[in-house]
């Protein structure tokens, strides 16, 4: 690869984190404007093709994009929405599967039935990241996020393993229904099994290693090593992903502190880059795709284009309500087990929150070259993709404040358990403090045993405070806000000085990183209250 074609290549990166930039700034949604910006260029004279390679999408975006979210998911919180999150992952896209399968056989013509249900296979999964994205910034109620985020972990191996069953229908290579349903049982087993052996593994790994850098560069190795593993079986490589991930987050707990803190910085990063390209090479897939349909009818297409759009939009929302509440209405077992009925907005919000993403698009560009009409699936993976992404992006926000949800309660419940959690750990460590002073166990100074009691008493404090929203009764400033203010300020200077002193070589920069360092740690966990 000469340099010139290297620089193109580089303009694909920098040009998506500028765009994700900008869109952070503004506060709209990335995922909507990286994929509007691709459209637009894609037409640039000069821009060179991207050509979307499904087995890059599949084996590098993939497995850290799935292990980052399963990361930051919570295990306990899965569990208790397991009935839910099958419901969508699973009964959902097997029925949107079927269902735009026999509309695009009905509608399109000499679209053999088979080809239509590999269609709706690869259309059926949502990619919940820009919709878990909005909703947890505008205040999206905890469940629905989980719904949301354990659909989005789950759907990819039931798509893809309704995929290649239509794929191998067509080809001739597929099993009857009762080998199909065993086949996806044991690759969804064993998949699983991977998933928690390497798990196991990594965890126990992480648990060992005090070098922070090499721990998540351990961590960054793992959901390859889990896809790969499973990959290589013919096991469900996604399901093991997703596996390892809830495990290791659940575990997370249980790392050094500099593992924990580098972690979260590791993966907002990948996540920022790896999203960003795929979300820009959405965009990017028009003009190769448009080159591919030579005779097709413009409107035709946008006949077909339009018609699945509006019934995997439908199916969506005709699937959710009933799945939801029929069950409590049926089962004694599930309204004991889920006592608090879903809000109807927290049912339409997750009957609206059905944008498609990457993974639909790398299903459709891996059919094989011969496959029956691939140039016009590929068009129209593209524009339910690009329709949903537009329509759902920009509508989503707007109907949750439309409706009116709010994490208030949930944010105080959150504050009053923290802040009896905060009051048992203070009480736990001043007793351990009594213990390790007393009867000179310990020769320490009184000095420092009033530091470290008033520390553990003001932690305590503070946690009572917030329930006050960071104010007194009368308005003002509580303790704990004015010593986080001062504090800053104190930060600032201090900074100032050890800046000054560098430029002046007076200390070393390595000097000056230490230092900088302990007042970057120090002013993070201010900036926690």
């Amino acid at each position: 690869m000469d340099t010139s074609t290297a620089l193109q290549f580089l303009l694909l990166p920098a040009g998506a984190l500028g765009v994700a930039a900008l869109a952070n700034w503004r506060g709209w949604s990335a995922p909507l404007l990286l994929v509007m910006a691709g459209l637009a260029a894609s037409y640039v004279p000069g821009v060179p093709d991207y050509s979307l390679d499904p087995h890059i999408v599949l084996l590098v975006f993939l497995p850290p994009m799935l292990y980052s979210a399963a990361l930051d998911s919570s295990y306990l919180r899965l569990r208790d929405a397991a009935r839910p999150v099958g419901l969508l992952a699973v009964g959902l896209v097997l029925a949107t599967t079927v269902v735009v399968g026999f509309v695009a056989h009905a509608i399109v013509p000499d679209l053999p039935l088979a080809a239509a249900f590999a269609l709706g296979a690869i259309i059926a999964p949502p990619d919940a990241v820009s919709a878990v994205a909005i909703g947890r910034r505008l205040g999206l109620p905890r469940r629905a996020l989980t719904i949301l985020v354990g659909e989005s972990l789950f759907n990819d191996a039931t798509a893809l393993t309704a995929y290649r069953v239509a794929v191998g229908a067509m080809t001739g290579a597929a099993a009857g229904l009762l080998d199909i349903g065993g086949q996806f049982l044991l690759a969804a087993g064993l998949g699983i099994a991977i998933g928690l052996a390497i798990a196991y593994v990594a965890g126990v790994a992480l648990r060992r290693l005090d070098d922070a850098l090499i721990a998540n560069g351990v961590s960054l190795l793992v959901p390859y090593a889990a896809y790969l593993a499973a990959e290589a079986v013919h096991a469900s490589g996604v399901i093991a992903v997703v596996i390892v991930g809830i495990y290791l987050g659940h575990e997370l707990s249980r790392t050094t502190y500099g593992t924990r803190l580098l972690s979260g910085a590791v993966w907002k990063v990948a996540d920022l880059v790896l999203e960003s390209i795929v979300f820009a090479l959405i965009g990017l897939q028009l003009r190769p795709i448009i080159a591919g349909l030579n005779g097709e009818r413009p409107g035709e297409l946008a006949m077909y284009a339009i018609v699945l759009f509006l019934v995997v939009v439908l199916v969506r929302i005709a699937w959710v309500p009933p799945s939801t509440y029929l069950p409590r209405m049926l089962s004694k077992r599930v309204r004991a087990r889920e006592p608090k009925t879903p809000s109807w907005q927290n049912v339409m919000l997750t009957s609206w929150a059905g944008m498609r993403g990457v993974v639909s698009l790398a299903a459709a560009f891996a059919l094989p070259e011969q496959f029956p009409q691939r140039n016009l699936l590929l068009f129209l993976t593209f524009a339910i993709v690009v329709g949903t992404l537009i329509v759902h992006g920009l509508s989503f926000p707007w109907l949750i404040r439309r409706l009116g949800v709010s994490t208030a309660r949930e944010r105080y419940g959150d504050d009053l358990a923290e802040a009896g959690a905060q009051q048992a750990a203070a009480a736990a460590a001043l007793a351990r403090l009594e213990e390790l002073t007393a009867d000179g166990v310990l020769d320490v100074h009184e000095e420092v045993v009033e530091q470290l009691r008033a520390r553990a008493e003001r932690k305590a404090l503070h946690a009572w405070e917030r329930l006050g929203g960071g104010t007194g009764p009368e308005g003002e400033e509580t303790p704990a806000s004015v010593y986080r203010r001062l504090r800053r300020e104190m930060l600032a200077a201090e900074r100032e000085v050890f800046v000054r002193m560098r430029d002046e070589r007076r200390i070393d920069d390595e000097v000056l990183h230490r230092v900088m360092q302990e007042l970057d740690f120090e002013e993070a966990t201010l900036e926690r209250g």
